[in-house]
């Protein structure tokens, strides 16, 4: 009598047992796999370093341009705020044109802004390319999981869904090793200046590696059932851009306001958290960097173990059991006062984030419309971004008003009490999203690549589970079927009245 979500969350023993071992799927990938999906990966990564760079040099801001913590925190509002227009324009050309080019310029415009940041001279020049460089950080997340995903046997992409994610903490923990080496010894300046190094080094990257195989053989196969030019294939890719709109816009909300919640969640504990620990624990800007850094090894530890287990489990499952560590692990974050005990805490913490949205690409990916899931995910992710883009500056404002009194060599000293102003925030997200999750859709093992391309009449209308039913009639062991239907050769397939992406009997 449970009610189907929460039925859905169970999970399926049919999914484990038709699959294949990972070990035998991950030996049988091909070097064009290994080489898009690591070209998927390096573009999140230089995404996070782009990112995270004002996060770790806000001190160094704070003194450039003569601004306090809070007006600083307004370049990364702002470079939020902008990620959903680059979301819509990168993604609806990719699932028009293809996956390469797109995410090759798109790399290519974040390194130009990143260099262009390492330049400016005042706070409004500085906010104006950090506007612009939110714009071009919008279209990475879609391509790259598309790119990185779609083209892998639906058995390993799971593990590889968490990997994925995780590049945005391997970024992060690159852009920490740089400031921690290198900005001492130069300026900020150079902090922006090797992630845009690193970034046009992630669009030559691509630029040597094939167009994904599954949208060419989309492509190939639809020239040559209609032989429609260019011209009509674009007419008919945005006539079903509003078709798929309006066939799965409760869909389309859902999804907005789960990543809402995720990038809450992230942005809660992350982009203020070196400040957190020089403000309110007094620690050395050396210390918060290797402290982070320590957060973000965790980060990539929960990552892959996440999207891992969410192949066995179900995704939403996954999802909840870890944001129910961070729950457990908050006092740790936020409790002590000693470097060891801290940077334990932001392990734990950080494995539990990101090991949740280790599942979030595969889970998107999943339960997209699937004609379109280079747009869906990288608009769905980027419009939750937009949402929670003030998050470092609630942080900051609360900072503001909430005090507290630590010791120092010089005495008492009244500072921000960034702990309890995170441990409240991320408590309260934490509790949002395991709600959201616990309400929402899965569609575990879906074999979106036999989905229609974007461009062919009819693909907004295909159900979310459609791709996933169809592979599954086709590989049926004969075994299951009766011994008067192996006669016969036929197989009756019996549709019961469910939600989308829900399981059909045969």
């Amino acid at each position: 009598m449970a009610p189907y979500f929460l039925r859905n969350l169970v999970p399926r023993r049919e999914k484990v047992e038709r699959t294949r071992p990972l070990w035998d799927v991950l030996k049988s990938l091909t070097f064009s796999q290994w080489g898009l999906f690591f070209s998927g990966w390096l573009a999140w990564s230089c995404d996070a370093i782009d990112f995270f760079s004002v996060s770790l040099t806000i001190t160094s801001l704070e003194k450039q341009f003569n601004r306090p913590t809070h007006d600083i925190t307004t370049s990364i509002t702002l470079t939020l705020l902008f990620r959903s227009i680059g979301a819509v324009i990168f993604g609806l050309v990719s699932d028009r044109f293809g996956r390469k080019w797109p995410l090759v310029i798109n790399l290519l415009l974040i390194s130009s802004l990143s260099l262009g940041c390492s330049f400016v001279q005042t706070y409004h020049q500085f906010l104006a390319v950090r506007s612009l460089f939110g714009v071009g950080m919008g279209g990475v997340w879609g391509l790259a999981s598309a790119s990185a995903l779609e083209n892998l046997p639906v058995e390993a992409r799971g593990l590889a869904s968490g990997i994925l994610q995780q590049g945005y903490a391997g970024g992060y923990l690159m852009a920490a090793l740089v400031n921690l080496y290198l900005i001492p010894k130069t300026s900020w300046r150079e902090q922006f200046r090797t992630s845009a190094g690193i970034s046009s080094f992630a669009a030559l990257l691509r630029m040597t590696l094939p167009e994904s195989q599954v949208f060419l053989r989309a492509q190939e196969a639809r020239q040559a059932n209609t032989g429609e030019s260019s011209q009509s294939k674009t007419r008919v890719f945005f006539h079903e851009v509003g078709e798929m709109l309006k066939n799965h816009w409760l869909l389309c909300i859902y999804a907005v306001f789960l990543m809402a919640g995720f990038n809450f969640l992230s942005h809660g504990s992350q982009d203020l958290y070196p400040t957190y620990l020089e403000a309110s624990k007094g620690f050395t800007t050396h210390n918060a960097t290797v402290a982070t850094i320590i957060g973000n090894c965790g980060a990539i530890v929960g990552g892959a173990i996440a999207g891992s287990l969410s192949q066995h489990i179900g995704r939403r499952l996954t999802i909840i059991i870890f944001v129910l560590l961070i729950g457990a692990f908050i006092p740790l974050w936020i409790l002590p006062d000693t470097f060891n005990k801290l940077a334990a805490g932001a392990f734990c913490v950080q494995f539990g984030v990101q090991g949740a949205w280790g599942v979030v690409p595969i889970l998107l990916s999943e339960i997209s419309p699937p004609s379109f899931r280079s747009t869906f995910p990288g608009v769905a992710y980027q419009m939750g971004n937009m949402i929670s883009s003030a998050s470092a500056q609630i942080e900051a404002t609360g900072g503001q008003h909430i005090k507290t009194t630590i010791q120092t060599p010089s005495g008492p000293k009244v500072v921000p009490d960034y702990a309890l102003i995170q441990g409240v925030f991320i408590g309260c997200v934490s509790a949002y999203v395991i709600v959201l999750a616990l309400i929402g859709p899965e569609n575990h093992g879906s074999h979106f690549e036999n989905s229609k391309p974007a461009f062919e009449a009819g693909a907004s209308k295909e159900d979310v589970g459609s791709s996933a039913r169809e592979h599954e009639i086709r590989d049926l062991d004969q075994s299951s079927i009766g011994s008067e239907g192996k006669e016969k050769g036929e197989i009756q397939l019996v549709e019961t009245k469910r939600p989308r992406g829900a399981s059909y009997a045969v």
